[in-house]
């Protein structure tokens, strides 16, 4: 009897797959035809709006009773597999592969879109500047180490906006090709890398020296050849070049995550969950701060990020970076922007994007 109710029920399943996979078909087809319209009119195949308005619908419709973060990746696949056959979106990272850089632009674009490593940050803004690709991926912000100076800069410098962000856990961890610490003669990683971990490499290694590279992934890659060396960086980078793991999750404070800008020419429409960033200067005078995020307060306008950086102009001159709730286009923001201009003596608009999931 129970296994009549059993095969009768696996039967089921058979035919609820199966109309998936036709249903399936179905929506890739209506994509094509979305994306052959969008060609001839000159639309922007990537509508991150749209794409965020869908995955909302489908929550709504789940009403909790399919595990709503595997229902978030699964339809995300989903919408960029689809989106793959409209156009191909090109997106550049700080390689080589298995980099945090990496895992965090599979994460937002998923694996239909063409990935194309780097070597330094500033050549991401360099691949976008000159629409060799549409997008790039750039950490922004560390939850330990504070704001990546090199993407401000850059920011700043190319005149490119933040059109998206994305939080990624960062674990580390310290690989080589035997698994035993005893052969390690020297530990190679990111600056940043290296710098969230300095207290576990002073206890545990504190004779053996410490270099940095470009990135975490190219540290593995050097290990990966050199049996003498250590290298600090992500699990999926000891499997790509097969190293063994020696120590796990060496960073000196748990939860450390970082944050990441998809940064474009594409200027995002409001979602109504978003996030503007800025670069302002005030002069030195007293009050000039107070009297900037007066501005924001009086209009109780939520800041989720201020922090003070030399000016690249003067010496000893600081401009601030800013992020706070709402979108440019909104009515709230846009008179606080018009307000700090009597205080500032430069605003900078750096974007604004749907604010990601930490």
């Amino acid at each position: 009897m129970k296994n009549n109710k059993l095969k009768e029920l696996r039967e089921r399943i058979d035919k609820i797959d199966k109309q998936i996979v036709e249903l399936l078909k179905e929506r890739i087809e209506v994509a094509k035809t979305i994306g052959k319209i969008k060609e001839d009119i000159g639309y922007e195949s990537f509508d991150l709006l749209r794409e965020k308005e869908i995955l909302n619908k489908i929550l709504e419709l789940n009403q909790k009773v399919f595990p709503e973060d595997t229902l978030r990746v699964i339809y995300s696949e989903i919408i960029k597999a689809c989106r793959s056959v409209q156009q191909r979106i090109k997106v550049a990272y700080l390689g080589p592969e298995a980099t945090f850089s990496h895992i965090a632009a599979l994460n937002y674009f998923g694996t239909s879109a063409e990935l194309v490593p780097v070597e330094t940050i500033v050549d991401i803004f360099e691949e976008v500047s000159s629409e060799r690709v549409s997008f790039g991926v750039v950490p922004i912000e560390n939850s330990i180490e504070g704001v990546v100076a090199t993407t401000l800069d850059a920011i700043y410098e190319y005149g490119l906006k933040a059109c998206g962000e994305i939080y990624e856990s960062i674990s580390h961890h310290l690989m080589n090709q035997t698994g035993r610490i005893e052969d390690i003669k020297k530990i190679i990683s990111h600056p940043q890398a290296i710098a969230q971990c300095r207290k576990w490499l002073r206890k545990k290694l504190p004779s053996v020296p410490v270099e940095t590279v470009s990135s975490t992934a190219l540290a593995a890659k050097w290990a990966a050849v050199d049996e003498s060396v250590g290298a600090i960086a992500s699990l999926v980078a000891a499997k790509l070049y097969h190293l063994q793991i020696v120590a796990k999750n060496i960073e000196d404070i748990k939860g450390n995550s970082t944050r990441f800008w998809i940064i474009g020419k594409t200027e995002v429409p409001p979602t109504g969950n978003d996030k503007t960033s800025l670069l302002f200067s005030v002069a030195d005078r007293p009050g000039a701060l107070f009297d900037v995020l007066k501005c924001f307060a009086e209009r109780k306008i939520n800041l989720t990020k201020i922090e003070s950086r030399p000016s690249k102009d003067e010496p000893w001159k600081y401009v601030f970076f800013l992020d706070c709730e709402g979108h440019i286009k909104d009515e709230i923001i846009k008179s606080c922007l018009e307000e700090m201009q009597n205080y500032c003596l430069q605003v900078i608009w750096l974007g604004s994007y749907p604010r990601g999931q930490r």
